[in-house]
């Protein structure tokens, strides 16, 4: 099936089309598994390795570029050459390459409660002297413009939306332009939200990274990371970084995250179903003192989801009615959902996050993630609600 697509098809249907072998008669409809470690070559070996002649496998090779591809063009809406994913090892490597870019004494303004290992090594940068952090709250769409110019001038603005664990979600607009107007870089994680939910490019946003173990590759079997950019030279520097760092995707990974995001869509409506109908019964919940979901009206970050979102996703986060060894006697007490540090697989996966000593002080000692799965919504509360019975 060729690349050469209608521009105007749905990222679901993107998602199922892109990164296929070419539509000749007995061709094979999946891309196969490319299982090299080099190549064939003979003559000079250029100084990038690249198409249209693979060299090694460390830089080449195509089933990783197969899923590369599709990453493109789901976050950009449309499979054409202005816009480059490249794949990593995991998802802190395609972060961590981001944020290799700055120069030193560079300046970064980021979320008070990002992802905790994302947050780590902004720490690690700051406290070696390479970087300095401004952390802010991402919903304070105003803070976050003055803290942009303030002491000095950001160089870079990273973003989740919503944020890992505590939901907050950003006026990805009004942002991407404030930080382009102070001539600041925006980077997006937008692992929770995928690009079904929205496209950060689209908004303003000048680099994408994924966490592509999580929702792309939907099962819990892999680990990868995926940097999107429209900024070729900054591609080029990122491809040069993986390169030379090594932080490489394998290719039985590849296929497997392709095969995963075949069924992106069915999978993602599914687990959104699932965690509006368990936050919308969880905020009626008398062991629960707060839910967060943006799909829920009351909730702060609502309005501006319903706004620039086109689903609220599948990850909620409940404050238990109790300290911490209330809220960890519910995680224990569940049969149904997994305890895990994970999410975005099939399973329904949840996770007192301050159990991890990294995480941010701002988020609750009682507060649980949850990552909502495919399985019957009615089978997934009938354990939850079990469960809380558990908190005293």
């Amino acid at each position: 099936m060729s690349d050469a697509l209608p521009a105007d098809l749905d990222p679901s249907t993107l998602a199922v089309c892109l990164g296929r072998p070419a539509r000749d008669p007995g061709a094979a409809v999946s891309p196969p598994l490319q299982l090299t470690s080099t190549f064939v070559g003979l003559g000079t070996i250029p100084a990038e390795s690249g198409p249209p002649l693979p060299g090694y496998g460390r830089p080449d090779n195509e089933t990783v570029r197969s899923l590369e591809r599709v990453l493109a063009a789901l976050e950009w809406q449309k499979p054409d050459d202005d816009c480059t994913a490249l794949a990593f090892g995991s998802g802190m490597a395609a972060i961590s390459a981001v944020i290799c870019q700055l120069p030193a004494g560079a300046r970064v303004v980021a979320p008070d409660s990002p992802y905790n290992t994302t947050r780590e090594l902004l720490l690690d940068r700051a406290a070696s002297g390479q970087i300095e952090v401004t952390w802010c709250d991402v919903a304070d769409t105003d803070g976050v413009r003055q803290a942009l110019a303030d002491p000095r001038p950001a160089d870079l603005l990273w973003l989740e939306s919503p944020t890992n664990p505590l939901l907050a979600v950003a006026d990805l607009p009004a942002l991407c332009a404030a930080a382009r107007e102070a001539g600041c870089l925006v980077a997006v994680d937008n692992t929770f939200a995928t690009p079904l939910a929205q496209q950060p490019l689209t908004l303003g946003a000048d680099v994408v990274v994924h966490s592509v173990t999580k929702y792309l590759a939907g099962h819990s079997d892999l680990v990868m990371g995926a940097v999107v950019t429209r900024d070729q030279r900054l591609a080029e520097k990122l491809g040069r970084h993986r390169r030379m760092h090594g932080a490489i995707a394998g290719p039985f990974e590849a296929w497997l995250a392709l095969r995963g995001i075949r069924t992106l869509d069915v999978r993602l409506r599914r687990q959104w179903a699932n965690a509006g109908e368990l936050a919308g019964r969880l905020a009626a919940h008398p062991k629960v003192s707060r839910v967060r979901y943006p799909g829920l009206p009351e909730d702060p970050g609502h309005d501006l989801a319903a706004r620039t979102m086109r689903g609220f996703g599948a990850m909620l986060a409940i404050e238990v009615r109790g300290d911490a060894a209330a809220t960890d006697r519910v995680v224990a007490a569940t049969r149904l959902w997994v305890p895990a540090t994970s999410l975005g697989g099939v399973e329904s996966l949840l996770e007192r996050r301050r159990r991890i000593l990294s995480e941010p002080d701002v988020v609750p000692e009682n507060l649980i993630r949850l990552s909502a799965g495919i399985e019957s919504v009615e089978d997934l509360w009938t354990d939850l609600d079990a469960a809380l019975s558990h908190a005293g």
